[in-house]
């Protein structure tokens, strides 16, 4: 069964624009219990927003998790999980986090509960809403 996360990254310190340069990358650095837990929660295959935190606040696209289960090469103590991702294609209109604070049906969403949050997850009836929201 597929599923849906969203991962948030500071566009100065790793862009959208950078991933699909990249191709691939190790979404590292993690060092939130509960983000680290969806990470490990994560399979092959599983949907991702990108979302531009700090500057911007919107969804710019979808990734795919690539490979699942790998340990974080930035902790040295090797105890933080991670996964790679790789970029499927960017949203044709991005979704602000004002537009999705507005909208009742996304209430609940991690990104606005919690919203320090780096990874979280996504329903499956949000993405398809955040989708809808993305086609204008």
């Amino acid at each position: 069964m597929l599923n849906y996360w969203l991962i948030k990254s500071e566009p100065f310190k790793y862009s959208w624009d950078q991933l699909v340069e990249d191709g691939e990358t190790i979404w590292d650095g993690v060092r939130n219990h509960r983000a680290a837990n969806n990470l490990k929660a994560m399979k092959k295959g599983d949907q991702c927003f990108f979302y531009h935190s700090n500057k911007g606040l919107e969804i710019v696209g979808i990734a795919e998790v690539s490979e699942a289960g790998l340990i974080d090469p930035t902790d040295p103590e090797g105890k933080w999980p991670t996964v790679k991702v790789k970029p499927v294609k960017p949203l044709d209109n991005f979704v602000t986090l004002k537009a999705i604070k507005a909208n009742p049906e996304l209430e609940g969403i991690e990104l606005v509960r919690l919203s320090r949050l780096s990874v979280a997850e996504i329903t499956p009836g949000e993405w398809k809403k955040i989708l809808g929201m993305a086609k204008g």
